[in-house]
């Protein structure tokens, strides 16, 4: 992609990854797996510091909610998000979200807090 030259200053010091994708894409469910190797696996974050969005636009076909994706990607949290159904469930997800990269981000400063005392 012409962005790659970019991704390192993206990735620096980043703390979790959201990947928004169209699931009724078969390119895009490819590409998932780029961007995941990329910027998650290659950094290294944690899987939880990892989130899917399957957004489906209004009028899509909904059968893609019970969507199965390939190992490592199961591994995932995946979240579908449909704006016109439940905004309110994909703002509490993306809440719940962010409260676990805060507790994650919480963790490491204290490890290093401690390994600095010691």
């Amino acid at each position: 992609s012409r962005f790659e030259t970019c991704w390192p200053a993206l990735m620096k010091d980043c703390h979790g990854v959201i990947i928004i994708f169209n699931p009724e894409l078969p390119s895009h469910l490819k590409e998932i797996g780029m961007w995941y190797s990329c910027f998650v696996q290659q950094q290294p974050l944690l899987d939880s510091q990892c989130l899917l969005v399957a957004h489906h636009k209004p009028g899509s076909a909904g059968d893609t909610e019970n969507l199965s994706l390939a190992y490592p990607l199961n591994k995932l949290k995946l979240i579908h998000s449909n704006l016109e159904e439940d905004p309110e469930d994909v703002r509490m997800e993306f809440i719940k979200y962010f409260r676990s990269i805060i507790t994650i981000m919480n963790e490491s400063r204290e490890r290093e807090e401690m390994s600095i005392i010691s």
